[in-house]
Formats: structure tokens, C-alpha cells, sequence
């Protein structure tokens, strides 16, 4: 399910895939920017096309416990223990992919886990964004850039916004030199909590 590359270090970072192909552009452009972070720092990779994670059910208001199975409980897990959390999803329709929005959902069912504290825990952590998009027009992605910020909003988290690159076919991204320019700086970056806009 993961791949590790385990060091001591202040920050760890989960990786979320969540596109329907392996080895795509949002991912080619998401380990471009992990190989700039420094020597040593933790780094988790989940593939949420490979996980038999079933859609989300909302039974917070329902008696009896939710089951929970393995893999969610070990995408749980991963999650709690990272300080910085990059959601890697293609822009599908102009927003997340299915895959990374059943994993979001799953925060959900999170929030209402009896002594989990899932929301207090999270607080002061980071949530970044990687996606790639056929349109050279950025403008585009920004209903995803909004749904990432405002979930960091509501959990209290910093918002470190979202590396965007251009790509359709297998490998194209490679060619947008800004794309690749900007993801060498991408986790350099400050990272202010993130707010809703009526809040600013």
C-alpha cells in the first residue's frame, strides 16, 4: 500500500495519489517536487487507485460503529503521522478525482471517531495540492485549489497551495519548464493557515 523512506527528521510528508493511471503527469510532477526536499526527510507515497477502499457512508448520525477495515484504518494511521499532506489528483472536471474526494470523505467518518481527536490532531499541519491539467490556462483548477483550501480551513490546517502543471498525454508535463521550475521551490514555500474567504 505505501512505500517509506524513513529518516529522522521535524517534517514527514504522505503523498496521496489519486489518479486512475499509474506513473501520470500529476505524479511525475509530484515527485519532482519531493526530490528537492532536503536529504532525510520522511517520505510516505499511497496510491488510492491500488487500495480496496469502498465509497465513504456517512453514519455519524446513526447508531452502532461503522466497521472499519484495514485499509482504512491504515490510511488513518499514515495520515495522523505526517505533518505535511499532499494531495497529488488530476484535474477531473475541473475538481479532485473520485479517488482523492473518497479519501477526504473518509476525514469525515475521522472527525466523529470516539478519543481519535482526528480535527484537534490535525490542527497546525499542512495540506498541499499537485495537479495537472490539459488547459494552459490555470485559472481552471481553481474550483480544486478552493475545495483544498477550504477543507485546510476547516480542519485549522496551513494551506500550502497547489503546484499546477500542464499535461495530457503520458509524460507531457516533463515539457512545461515552469511547471518543473516551480516544483523545485514547492515545499520551500511559507505556508499561512489556511482561512476562509470570510475570514481574511
Amino acid at each position: 500500500m505505501t512505500t517509506d523512506a524513513a529518516h529522522d527528521t521535524d517534517r514527514s510528508f504522505l503523498f496521496v495519489l489519486g489518479s486512475s493511471r499509474p506513473d501520470g503527469n500529476t505524479e511525475i510532477l509530484a515527485r519532482a517536487a519531493a526530490e528537492q526536499l532536503p536529504a532525510g526527510t520522511p517520505q510516505r507515497w499511497v496510491d488510492l487507485a491500488q487500495l480496496p477502499l469502498p465509497d465513504f457512508q456517512d453514519g455519524r448520525h446513526e447508531t452502532g460503529g461503522w466497521p472499519v477495515g484495514e485499509t482504512e484504518e491504515e490510511l488513518r494511521r499514515v495520515t495522523l503521522e505526517a505533518t505535511d499532506i499532499v494531495i497529488a489528483s488530476p484535474l477531473y472536471w475541473y475538481s479532485l478525482s473520485a479517488q482523492t474526494k473518497r479519501y477526504l470523505d473518509y476525514w469525515s467518518g475521522w472527525l466523529g471517531v470516539p478519543g481519535l481527536d482526528f480535527k484537534k490532531r490535525m490542527a497546525g499541519r499542512t495540506l498541499w495540492g499537485v495537479t495537472a491539467l490539459a488547459h494552459e490556462e490555470e485559472e481552471v483548477a481553481d474550483g480544486l485549489i478552493t475545495s483544498l483550501n477550504h477543507s485546510a480551513a476547516y480542519m485549522r490546517m496551513r494551506f500550502g497551495g497547489v503546484l499546477l502543471g500542464n499535461g495530457s498525454r503520458p509524460g507531457q508535463v516533463r515539457d512545461d519548464e515552469r511547471a518543473m521550475t516551480r516544483a523545485k521551490t514547492f515545499f520551500a514555500r511559507e505556508t499561512p493557515p489556511a482561512r476562509f474567504p470570510y475570514e481574511a
